[in-house]
């Protein structure tokens, strides 16, 4: 259950213009390419749709990839809704729909869990809440079941104590979020560009004081008011037909009465009257400037231009305000502009991180000249089919998912819900392939001319937070409220329809759910040597590949820490052919992308291309690969943006937790004894030199340590000898370099280091120990022991800490499946005034589970079922096999590993269970780090019985 900060509603399907273009090769220059207004008239989700006598709108699209449904309900609420004094209710009653039904007690997680549910949530913005899950097929009965009990019969289950609970939970989510650096911005974006009375004037998450006041009696009209199915969409994506759906949907919806009819919202696009300028403190390392301005939302008809707009300005790798302000002149360490889509209104904002050192007020003035520029003189008709096709192939990737956060069916609902037509995604890739030059300049002139908000986000010491009743800290009085609109009290609710009451004393059976499929996995070599791993995947057609290197964090210099992360961010800023700009540019016209990644265990370099482009790209990811040319200038300006980075990750809670942990459990010698970012030492990154850069390239990502794989709907014949003419030539230069795991680790010291961070209204606690335990062992047995203690929403930590005490948003522990040794690892963001006491639930909670309170029987059947049920939802795109392909490889397993899993859970028991992770973790050798407010929290620490270390967070305010 979360909240979908800052997430754009995009168009989450423009990339399924390219589909059509499968079959025909489209060339590498732009000119060539197939226009996207001949390819958008045979985009199709196929689907059909049906309304219940209630007013419930039902939608079902087909697709047979995989034996799974993805079940999406959308109702026609969310913050905009709320009325003065309530801000923060929508999402707040989003956490309630977790807790339980009258015919379902108890967590929802826990039956979501036995049935195999994947990717399932809720979320609540603006405009909507919704709820989903992905399930196997035969277990969609039962989710029918459970998501209608809650839609029909809720309130009988909602206690005061649950609201408590979750209220606490809420704002635990909220002091995580404004926790972080820059985490304060949106209140006063919002403050600034919305009237306090307009209907998006207020953040989702709601204000301290609202969410303190929320009575029983408020969440329960708020049900009453908008949870009817009237004012709902049910979607089922995947394995499934509208005749199957249909009487099915009727049985289990069908006699919920209708609720109060949802009333449009007025919400007009505000202007200001002037420009406005303002200036924040927060404790960051980087001045940010931001330029924003509302503008309408993703139903009107200059919102595909406004997208195209902020992708050229700021979206691209080859951007404008990329090319003048971090190639050129080298004033800033990050640029970027986002059209932020909601339904009835949008925002777009332009977003510099001032280089350290450089005047913030004078690139201000420059940015603001470089927006002017571009309003006036537009984009180019290259930029803009960049722009579009980058577009395109950044969305393609969701055609193969049903549901989650980003798949068809969300594309379905939102369509639905906000535009009333589930194929609103037609309208919208119809309009993207009509955008021109002219087309963008028009709609900036419109929008962008007018009075902007400009604000400056510059280190300092924050004003006094805004805290909850019983929690010390100042506070002060929100000012984001809007009056009680008509129609916001509820009616009274219809009676029951006078349909066959469906037997709710028992939940439906779950049919026979077959074991997984894994694909089938071919293997061939290069020329050189390099080997291939390949899988065919034919739903959509792309390629997925990732060359992954025998390095990773832990074959960084101990005297030249984030060399390996420097010299990853060098390679696509230039080769011996090619130009940065060359470079990005290459990428967008193919609608390709190339990233870098690392774990502590290797290195990868990935390619995600269009299969009709398939073979310029991976010679484009060849020559990044083998031929890049470490500029001089480049490192310079490179390693200015990582030691910005380094400065960020010092300011926020979680980088300091994980860089002081780290060398504390391995010492600071050993190669996982690393902070797991790889950004390195900012003393050992300013000396990196030219020549550092390329010896690391030469000895570690150079072919004999390089292993290719490959998901593609192309047969491997063809995969294969497009990989041989970029990389089958390359050969290594002089010796490769090694890893020392022999390096002692240090015996444990268990204690508390306490890293003050002043101004934290929340506490982050990360614990962990080493175990014995290798990467390649069979961990199946400790790691569903650990599924019970700390690994899922259910785990006996979580429950205790958020659902029971309220003090957290999430807590989390599991092992760290490292190739040489499994550390265990522990977070608990807490609210600040609990640390103690988190720290004390916690000791006592892995200690029973460790001793006294093992596995029970309902948590073995639960975590057993779970874990098989899941696995055919566990697979379902490209990017989910390529992942288990290379973790296979990585610990030595067989390729259809994951077809044995299943017949190795069924045979697991509670005492095999406990005896594994009984033998491995120890509750007296944890290492406990809390970045918190020492003033506040020291004091709690003393009284735990162990040792306190107080450090001082590097440039602390």
């Amino acid at each position: 259950m979360t909240q979908t900060k800052r997430s754009s509603t995009r168009l989450m399907l423009l990339a399924a213009a390219l589909l059509a273009s499968a079959a025909q090769p489209v060339a590498l220059q732009a000119q060539q390419a197939a226009p996207v207004a001949a390819l958008v008239d045979t985009v199709s989700i196929p689907h059909e749709s049906f309304t219940l006598a209630n007013g419930l709108r039902v939608i079902v699209s087909t697709d047979r990839k995989a034996p799974i449904v993805a079940v999406s309900v959308w109702y026609d609420v969310g913050s905009k809704h709320e009325p003065k004094g309530k801000t923060g209710f929508a999402h707040l009653f989003e956490h309630l729909m977790f807790n339980g039904s009258e015919n379902a007690p108890g967590d929802f997680f826990e039956p979501l869990q036995q049935i195999g549910a994947t990717d399932f949530n809720g979320t609540t913005w603006f405009d909507r809440t919704n709820y989903f899950e992905t399930v196997p097929a035969p277990a969609l009965e039962r989710v029918l079941f459970l998501e209608s009990d809650r839609m029909g019969h809720l309130l009988g289950a909602v206690t005061q104590e649950k609201l408590d609970n979750q209220r606490g939970v809420v704002q635990n989510e909220k002091r995580q979020g404004d926790n972080q650096p820059y985490g304060l911005v949106e209140y006063a974006q919002l403050r600034a560009l919305i009237p306090a009375d307009h209907p998006y004037g207020h953040s989702t998450i709601g204000s301290m004081a609202d969410l303190d006041a929320a009575s029983l009696e408020d969440v329960k009209t708020w049900f009453r008011t908008h949870y009817g199915p009237n004012n709902a969409v049910l979607v089922l994506a995947g394995d499934i037909d509208a005749a199957t759906a249909r009487p099915l949907v009727e049985k289990y919806f069908g006699d919920i009465p209708r609720g109060p009819q949802q009333k449009a919202v007025a919400a007009p696009v505000p202007t200001l009257k002037s420009r406005l300028d303002e200036v924040m403190k927060d404790d960051v390392a980087t001045t940010r400037i931001y330029r924003q301005w509302a503008v309408p939302g993703l139903t009107d008809k200059d919102a595909p231009a406004l997208d195209v707009a902020a992708v050229v300005l700021g979206g691209l790798d080859s951007s404008r305000l990329d090319n003048a302000l971090v190639r050129r002149d080298r004033d800033a360490v990050r640029v970027s502009a986002e059209y932020q889509q909601f339904a009835q209104l949008g925002f777009f904002e332009v977003q510099v991180d001032v280089k350290p050192g450089v005047d913030a007020e004078a690139v201000g003035r420059k940015l603001d000249q470089l927006i002017a520029d571009f309003i006036r003189t537009g984009p180019t008709a290259d930029e803009v089919q960049r722009a579009v096709t980058r577009e395109a192939s950044g969305r393609i990737a969701a055609l193969e998912a049903v549901g989650g956060f980003g798949g068809k069916a969300v594309t379905l609902a939102e369509g639905a819900l906000y535009a009333g037509d589930p194929a609103f995604y037609k309208k919208q890739l119809a309009a993207y392939a009509a955008v021109s030059p002219a087309r963008v300049k028009a709609v900036m002139g419109k929008w962008l001319t007018r009075p902007v908000y400009a604000l400056s986000v510059v280190p300092g010491k924050r004003e006094a937070y805004e805290e909850a009743k019983g929690v010390s800290g100042a506070t002060f009085a929100p000012a984001y409220y809007r009056a009680p609109a008509e129609g916001d009290q509820p009616q009274a609710a219809p009676s029951r329809l006078p349909l066959a009451a469906v037997d709710r004393s028992t939940p439906p059976p779950v049919g026979q759910i077959a074991d997984l499929d894994f694909p089938d996995v071919q293997r061939t070599t290069l020329s050189n040597g390099i080997e291939i791993v390949y899988a065919a995947r034919s739903a959509v057609p792309v390629t997925q590949l990732t060359i992954s290197f025998d390095a990773g964090v832990a074959a960084d210099p101990a005297d030249r820490l984030g060399l390996q992360a420097l010299t990853l961010a060098m390679l696509d800023e230039g080769t011996t052919s090619r130009s940065s700009i060359q470079i990005a540019e290459a990428k967008e016209r193919l609608g390709a992308n190339i990233t870098s990644s690392a774990s502590l265990d290797r290195t990868n370099i990935g390619l995600f291309a269009l299969s009709a482009n398939l073979r310029p790209s991976i010679d484009l990811l060849a020559d990044i690969v083998r031929n890049p040319a470490f500029a001089a200038d480049e490192v310079t300006r490179l390693k200015g943006e990582q030691l910005a980075r380094i400065a960020q990750e010092l300011k926020s809670p979680g980088g300091l937790a994980q860089r002081t942990l780290a060398p504390v459990l391995f010492g600071a010698g050993h190669p996982y004894g690393k902070p797991a970012s790889g950004s390195g030492d900012p003393a050992r990154v300013a000396a990196l030199t030219r020549d550092d850069l390329i010896g690391f390239q030469r000895a570690w990502l150079r072919p004999d340590k390089a292993r290719i794989f490959v998901v593609s709907d192309r047969p491997l014949a063809e995969v294969r000898a497009a990989l041989e003419a970029g990389f089958g030539s390359w050969r290594g230069e002089g010796p490769a370099a090694t890893k020392d795991f022999a390096v002692a680790v240090p015996a444990p010291q268990p204690r508390i280091i306490l890293v003050d961070r002043p101004g934290s209204p929340q506490s982050l606690i990360y614990a962990g120990q080493l175990t014995s335990l290798k990467g390649a062992d069979e961990l199946l047995p400790v790691l569903s022991a650990n599924d019970v203690l700390g690994g899922n929403f259910l785990s006996r930590i979580n429950m205790d800490l958020r659902e029971t005490k309220g003090w957290s948003y999430g807590v989390r522990g599991g092992f760290n499946r490292l190739l040489n040794n499994v550390p265990y690892l522990i977070s608990a963001p807490v609210q600040a005034d609990k640390t103690g006491e988190a720290i004390a639930a916690l000791r006592q909670d892995i200690t029973e589970f460790l001793t006294s309170k093992g596995v029970t029987p309902e948590e073995t059947q639960r975590t057993i079922n779970g874990f098989v049920r899941e696995l055919p939802g566990s697979f379902e795109t490209g990017g989910d096999v390529l992942g288990a392909m290379q973790t296979n490889v990585l610990f030595g397993r067989p390729d259809n590993y994951y077809e044995t899993v299943a017949a190795k859970y069924r045979a697991l028991t509670g005492p095999a269970m406990d005896q594994a992770i009984r033998g491995v973790l120890d509750p007296s050798k944890f290492v406990w780090v809390v970045v918190g407010e020492a003033a506040r929290v020291k004091p709690q620490l003393d009284s735990l019985g162990l040792p306190v270390e107080v450090r001082t967070a590097p440039g602390a305010q």
